[in-house]
């Protein structure tokens, strides 16, 4: 729910926030403990919107326990907007509507934390809810301490109403509001888990949604970062809306880490227009990605068949790993995508996903994975349950929007991977592309020269950038102009990737994308020509891009 509403408060002093005090920080990828692996559970919006009450609440839990979704780990309910009374009370607090909630919402946490689960809520950090009802503008201690005492433990904080105050720039604003809301949360006894939303307003930028992107890792355990997905009551194309949530989920890979993850937001296996395959896709895709899991449907309504694919094991299992790593785009050539990541036990996951209108079959190579060509591979099919060998390639028939996850074991002589994806400017979506001796930008296509291997140079601080087409050249930087060169180790060709996108040459400047050209240019933080992608698992640089 998404409307930035003119100044409407201005009245009101920033005064509190501009003093609030570095308070030590116990949450988000500061403490991965807080959230180990992405949350998963329900939530009303997508499915109810403000047609919330206790009845609905206490009914999904006991159907979610019924049916086995909380054995494989959906363990927590939240309510969203519109759950509160239009007033505070005379001391300032936040008041539930007693005609949705009778018996409280302290008495619902205590009945969800009967059955097994933790309850969540929803507040927004302007003056008011994007549905009308009291912000926390200037009662976000007292609203987290309210929270607190009646047994929640997760917050999703919404970002409507907002404006910027004098001196700062409205993405400055975002930044102020949510790191206070970090700074209260972590300094309590037992944080809560922290839902940031400031991402997704400005998802129409480039430029400031990588920039509101660079902070959140460290301010929250999970973000949205783009558009509501459709609501059930909204008549329109739900896999489109899937798709757009994905389309910017895979840009962000360099920002996942254990204790932080990109949300792209609900499950939506109950929308009428989806087909099934297209509701097992979201699932497979959302749980390959490491995205949180979190059900907005009618749980007691839905069949057998979708209770079984949101509770398919092996899939959660990866959803969990360890090392929290998100799927990265290998290639992408307007029918196909092909995604991989490593998990903490070797294995390497192969998610491929047939975007097309009609069945089609493509061919994955073992190279294109980051895997040696001369082994043979076990591996599972996770969506269907099915075991094979891949014998230098994998070939994949897919129905039309239908996603298949394929887990890799590493044979005993060829455990080694190379990180391996494309490098691709992310606001323009175009895909570096190795010529003879040079690079250029295009659409991406799915071609061996648009598929980079990116291993670590020995200190593992610097990596070099390899096209699949021609695996001895390196990617290399002389002054303003880009080559492809000899790989020798020399300065121009080691480069470090940082959070914010942009690929640094150890010979100075970074790698600027301009319509179909590259070159060497001055690092600039928020330049959209500067933001890249790449494959999973590249540590990132530290320090200043300068």
């Amino acid at each position: 729910m998404k409307t930035v509403s003119p100044k409407s408060w201005a009245a009101r002093s920033m005064a509190g926030l501009l003093a609030l005090p570095l308070l030590p920080v116990h949450a988000s990828s500061g403490n991965p403990s807080l959230s180990p692996a992405p949350p998963m559970g329900f939530n009303n919006w997508a499915r109810f919107m403000c047609d919330l009450n206790e009845t609905l609440f206490t009914e999904t839990a006991q159907s979610m326990l019924d049916r086995g979704l909380l054995d494989v780990g959906y363990d927590r309910l939240t309510l969203d907007d519109c759950w509160m009374s239009y007033d505070r009370a005379k001391d300032g607090s936040l008041q539930w509507d007693t005609e949705k909630f009778p018996n409280g919402i302290p008495w619902l946490a205590k009945f969800v934390n009967s059955k097994g689960f933790q309850l969540g809520i929803y507040e927004d950090s302007g003056n008011l809810t994007c549905g009308g009802y009291p912000g926390s503008y200037q009662f976000e201690e007292q609203d987290a301490e309210l929270f607190a005492s009646w047994g929640i433990d997760y917050l999703k904080l919404d970002g409507c109403n907002l404006w910027e105050e004098e001196g700062r720039t409205i993405r400055e604003e975002y930044h102020v509001r949510y790191e206070q809301w970090h700074q209260i949360l972590s300094a309590m006894p037992k944080p809560l888990i922290f839902s940031n939303s400031a991402p997704a307003y400005f998802e129409d930028d480039a430029a400031d949604w990588a920039t509101v992107m660079d902070w959140v890792p460290e301010t929250a355990e999970l973000a949205r970062h783009s558009a509501d997905v459709i609501t059930y009551s909204v008549e329109g194309n739900a896999w489109n809306s899937i798709m757009y949530n994905y389309d910017f989920h895979v840009r962000l890979v360099r920002y996942q880490q254990p204790g932080y993850y990109n949300d792209p937001d609900f499950l939506i296996p109950d929308h009428p227009s989806l087909s099934m395959n297209e509701k097992k896709s979201q699932f497979a895709l959302w749980s390959s990605m490491g995205a949180p899991l979190i059900i907005s449907a009618y749980i007691p309504a839905l069949s057998d068949e979708e209770i079984a694919f949101l509770s398919n094991k092996a899939l959660i299992a990866v959803n969990k790993d360890p090392l929290s790593q998100q799927s990265a785009l290998v290639s992408r050539d307007g029918t196909f995508d092909v995604l991989a990541r490593s998990l903490e036990n070797g294995d390497r996951l192969l998610t491929v996903l047939n975007r097309g209108a009609e069945t089609a079959t493509t061919t994955v190579s073992l190279a294109r994975l980051g895997l040696s060509s001369s082994c043979k591979y076990e591996a599972r099919e996770l969506v269907a349950g099915e075991d094979l060998t891949i014998d230098s390639a994998i070939k994949v028939e897919l129905d039309s929007h239908v996603a298949k996850v394929f887990r890799i074991a590493m044979a005993k002589k060829c455990t080694k991977t190379t990180p391996t994806g494309m490098v691709f400017n992310t606001p323009a979506d175009l895909c570096m592309t190795a010529s003879t001796d040079s690079v250029t930008f295009e659409k991406c296509a799915g071609l061996d020269s648009q598929v980079w291997h990116a291993p670590e140079t020995g200190d593992g601080t610097k990596l070099t950038l390899r096209p699949l087409s021609n695996d001895s050249l390196c990617l290399a930087a002389t002054g303003d102009k880009l080559s492809l060169a000899k790989c020798h180790g020399g300065h121009g060709t080691n480069w470090e990737h940082f959070m914010s996108g942009h690929l640094r040459s150890s010979a100075g400047g970074c790698l600027t994308q301009t319509k179909d050209q590259g070159s060497i240019s001055e690092c600039v933080s928020d330049s959209v020509g500067q933001i890249f992608g790449l494959a999973s698992g590249i540590s990132l640089a530290k320090g200043d891009l300068n």
